[in-house]
């Protein structure tokens, strides 16, 4: 019977779609895996258990402010010291730093900041951040910013106040006066005089159209013959315009108010503040002058002058997201687009256009991220991921679809993170929430290396929402004890093995915790115990007292699977033949505990003193061999029993083959 020996020496391509099954012929087949569940791919190639998640806190689960009515984690970063995460529920904020939430919020006792956004809003809401001012936006919501005080518990939230909000002619009349209309300049700040009384106060922000050139917002009315106003285009002269030559235009109103809706989106991009789309006008974009982040009434057309530009298409584009990259870029329920810039020059009044990229859609409440190398977003019925970058060659924005060998990982994605490389043996980690059945598709990309390798976060519950504070990852999560749903924010992080821990020190066992019902993973001093179920009482007695330090938490399954093992001869590929994976060589690093196959790699030394010591890290090879069976689709399956660290590089295999050479 013959033997072949073959090495996976990467896991690079991450996850691959069961669609691609066949494909041997990829490249990318080679360094895939057919399942990972709760593995982090790194750059170089291999893979990681995943950081468990450290309990932070519980949110209400009953009543109007349940997290059951929506939930939102939206980060703050203050200055380079001091940054937060913000937890949004029904009418309340609640506030974290450095994994702790903060309490007595503004001296009032609650740990919680009361603000007038409603459940129903967060799946919709729509933020950005200048300095220690964010501004929040949502259809249905007067905009409001939110800023921190002089500490971590000082916060307020309030309406903005606007300068001055753009209007628009819902219901437009034109009406022409009997009466003559006399300019006191042809340009800038003209006072208008007519021979009778023609002008009321409800004229203000109106206009004045004159034939054969001249057109005016009016700004102030002082008395019925005379107002003052602002030129749009000069008029010709300033002789006195006859009755029939000149009209009032009027029914302009506030672009945004309670009955018109509020502004969907917001970003900065370069000196101004951008707010998009509104209920009545959802394809509209607004900039406010430089400088003035609240006014947004265009005035003389200068270049620091407010802006306004409606996507003009054959389509609907409701705009979801803004967000500030080379240039200034607008997604929509319908595409992708940017607003063009040349060289060095600002956006202005006389320059504001869009160029569509492409046909995709953006999912509606889905934040867009910003990649190295571009801009990453969730198709519109959410079975893509892709990603809008500019192109060096072809001078234009493209988009490419990034998920095209995963796309089985995105199950009707909700929400969308992304944290950003911190080492060398990180990439960037993409991170979205599944809305079916409540897992995480996590994506370790570093494009600069073509490296995008997916893998599948799952826990006992459901992820319902993901948020970056810097490089703190936070989730929240539903979660069942006792028969009850609960709901609880909880930290990823590599100091804990388990989900929803708790820690502590020098303990017989642990009290106060809300796994009801549960047998969770018990660590002492840094030693797997036997699983303890969680008393009625919410308590856990320790087989063996820690004396330094213990964890308690849901264990999580560490999963992954090679695709089958195919080997290609001069003759053929040997798909079909009978297969046996004789032996296993596995080049791990700083390794407590593996599985290959359900077969335990040993890793405690036989001269270790006691074995009730901490399990002792291995870097090197491990051989496995004895695996039993075989199989046409021969695999090889990595998995864990214990909470213990696990880093797999890569495997070497020699493989027994029935049926010819």
């Amino acid at each position: 019977m013959p033997r072949f020996v073959d090495i996976q020496t990467n896991f690079s391509t991450g996850e691959l779609d069961p669609l691609l099954r066949s494909r041997i012929d990829l490249q990318q087949y080679n360094n895939a895996l057919a399942k990972a569940t709760n593995v982090v791919i790194q750059p170089q190639g291999g893979m990681r258990r995943r950081p468990g998640t450290k309990h932070i806190l519980e949110l209400p689960n009953s009543g109007t402010t349940s997290a059951a009515n929506g939930v939102r984690l939206v980060p703050f970063e203050f200055s380079v010291d001091d940054s937060y995460m913000l937890c949004f529920t029904h009418n309340r904020i609640y506030v974290i730093k450095d994994g702790v939430r903060i309490t007595n919020i503004n001296a009032s006792g609650n740990d919680y900041l009361t603000t007038s956004i409603t459940g129903a809003m967060l799946s919709e809401l729509c933020w950005t951040q200048s300095a220690d001012t964010m501004i929040l936006v949502h259809p249905d919501l007067s905009p409001v910013k939110l800023v921190r005080g002089a500490n971590d518990a000082s916060w307020t939230i309030s309406s903005i106040a606007f300068d001055g909000i753009p209007k628009y002619a819902f219901t437009l009349t034109a009406t022409n006066p009997n009466a003559t209309l006399t300019p006191s300049a042809v340009s800038g700040n003209v006072t208008l005089t007519a021979n009778a009384a023609v002008f009321s106060s409800g004229n203000v922000n109106q206009y004045v159209n004159v034939t054969p050139q001249g057109r005016a917002r009016i700004v102030e009315y002082v008395s019925t013959t005379v107002v003052k106003a602002v030129t749009e285009y000069p008029f010709f002269d300033t002789s006195a315009k006859a009755s029939g030559s000149w009209e009032l235009e009027t029914g302009y109103e506030d672009v945004w108010s309670s009955t018109k809706g509020w502004p969907r989106t917001v970003t900065f991009h370069e000196g101004r503040l951008y707010f998009g789309g509104s209920k009545s006008r959802p394809s509209t974009i607004w900039g406010s002058k430089i400088g003035l982040f609240f006014d947004f009434v265009p005035t003389e057309a200068l270049d620091d002058d407010a802006v306004e530009a409606t996507l003009d298409t054959s389509s609907l584009n409701v705009i979801v997201d803004m967000i500030s990259g080379r240039d200034l870029q607008v997604f929509t329920t319908g595409g992708e687009f940017y607003v063009p810039q040349t060289g060095t020059d600002p956006i202005t009044p006389a320059n504001l256009t869009f160029k569509a990229i492409s046909r995709n859609g953006t999912k509606t409440g889905s934040r867009v991220q910003s990649l190295e190398s571009g801009t990453v977003y969730i198709q519109r019925q959410g079975k893509s991921l892709n990603e809008f970058l500019f192109s060096d060659t072809q001078l234009t924005y493209v988009t490419q679809r990034i998920s095209l060998l995963s796309g089985h990982l995105l199950k009707t994605p909700t929400r969308m993170a992304l944290r950003r490389a911190t080492s060398t043996d990180e990439g960037d980690l993409l991170m979205m929430v599944n809305g079916d059945d409540g897992s995480m598709a996590v994506f370790s990309i570093m494009r600069s290396q073509q490296i995008t390798a997916p893998s599948e976060f799952i826990t006992d519950g459901q992820f319902r929402d993901i948020g970056v504070d810097v490089t703190d990852i936070y989730a929240v999560v539903k979660r069942r004890f006792n028969n009850t749903d609960r709901y609880f924010v909880e930290l990823f992080t590599y100091g804990v093995f388990t989900d929803c821990a708790f820690t502590g020190g020098a303990a017989a066992g642990a009290s106060s915790l809300p796994h009801v019902g549960k047998a969770l993973n018990v660590i002492t001093d840094g030693v797997p115990q036997s699983d303890e179920v969680v008393s009625a009482g919410g308590a856990v007695t320790f087989d063996r007292s820690s004396t330094t330090s213990y964890e308690v938490g849901l264990p999580f399954t560490v999963y992954a699977k090679t695709m089958p093992v195919e080997i290609r001869l001069q003759t053929g590929t040997r798909l079909g033949f009978k297969k046996r994976i004789v032996e296993i060589n596995a080049f791990v690093d700083n390794t407590q505990h593996l599985q290959l196959n359900n077969n335990p790699v040993p890793f405690r030394s036989f001269d270790n003193p006691l074995l009730d010591k901490t399990e002792p890290t291995f870097t090197g090879v491990k051989r496995v061999n004895g695996v039993l069976g075989y199989s046409r689709e021969q695999a090889i399956e990595i998995g864990q029993s214990l909470p213990l660290k696990m880093t797999l590089l890569g495997l070497e295999y020699k493989i027994a083959v029935t049926g010819g050479t």
